[in-house]
């Protein structure tokens, strides 16, 4: 048996309950992992709350972790002692063992630490996916990155400053304006004083951004659409203020031939060979310190609702961790 975190129904973060489960031994494919730090994420939360449906009740909740190889089945790359990490298939990862399918599983380089692997899987490879894939920028583009100083956008605005661009972010104060500045944010816009469509346009002589990264959703929707240049694309990957409402498709003709996407990083970790390239340039920019991964905090596994209640309100900064 193993500790783990569990829900019976959607709700509010009072509903996360720590129980005793049963731990599968592995199968053909398949590794047992000992959990030393699990990453929490805003998808998390979407699933707690009913938001995106869960595949049914009890459940577990979590998608990332890193820790340490104890057993393996037929079939599989690694071995007892291996330091690892994983995000993607099924929800679990509040736990402190876990059985899962070696697809999932990544090793992790030496002077990576756990927290970091385990605070950096889903919010390095959506950064990944968002700058390297479906908009993949190149020295000389201007992109705005909301919510420019939470776990996402950290690493986002040193990758894309990496990348040679301009780097424009949205953030709710001043403390989280110099956060931003210092991990690559050119121009930090406190978005509760300053119009960010204005400023946007004053920051690039009125041309308007290549791209918008909006984790925020309906809040922002139209507006990110309006500081876009024409032909520019808004990549909407989260709604933490909410759903975006329906809308007439025929308003990005008149804003100026824009595209929209809606991707998710699980369509860009299907592909395992293609998932390990991804997370292998991510350790490495680490590794390098061209990226750093901030934990604004970390708590017991036990503690797993007040780490929803800090997140949902927003004043954290970086990476959330539970610890075994």
């Amino acid at each position: 048996m193993a500790k783990a975190i569990r829900l019976y129904e959607p709700g509010g973060a009072e509903v996360l309950t720590l129980d005793d489960i049963a731990v599968p031994e592995p199968g053909a494919g398949e590794v047992t992992i000992r959990q030393t730090a699990v990453g929490v994420n805003f998808i998390d939360i979407y699933q707690r709350s009913g938001l995106y449906k869960l595949p049914g009740f009890p459940s577990g909740l979590g998608m990332e972790a890193a820790g340490v190889v104890e057993q393996v089945g037929v079939g599989v790359k690694f071995k007892p002692g291996d330091r690892v990490a994983y995000c993607g298939g099924p929800v679990g990862a509040y736990a402190a063992y876990r059985t899962l399918a070696a697809k999932y599983v990544v090793k992790i380089p030496p002077g990576v630490s756990d927290q970091i692997a385990a605070a950096a899987m889903v919010k390095g490879l959506t950064a990944h996916y968002l700058l390297r894939v479906t908009f993949r920028v190149k020295p000389g583009d201007t992109v705005l990155i909301h919510a420019a100083a939470g776990g996402v956008g950290l690493i986002a605005c040193q990758w894309a400053k990496h990348l040679g661009a301009t780097v424009i972010g949205t953030v709710g104060s001043e403390e989280k304006a110099l956060l931003a500045k210092e991990n690559g944010c050119d121009h930090p816009i406190v978005y509760t004083r300053d119009n960010f469509v204005q400023k946007v346009k004053e920051i690039t002589q009125g041309r308007g951004v290549d791209a918008v990264y909006d984790s925020v959703g309906k809040t922002t929707f139209m507006d990110s659409l309006d500081a876009l240049k024409k032909f520019g694309i808004l990549v909407s990957f989260g709604q933490s203020s909410g759903a975006i409402a329906p809308f007439d498709i025929g308003i990005l003709a008149q804003k100026g031939s824009l595209y929209l996407n809606r991707p998710t990083l699980m369509h860009h970790i299907e592909d395992a060979e293609a998932y390990a390239g991804h997370a292998q340039e991510l350790f490495d920019l680490i590794g390098r310190k061209i990226i750093n991964i901030r934990i604004h905090g970390t708590y017991p596994l036990c503690d797993a609702s007040q780490a929803h209640i800090d997140l949902e309100s927003r004043k954290t900064s970086g990476a959330l961790v539970l610890t075994l």
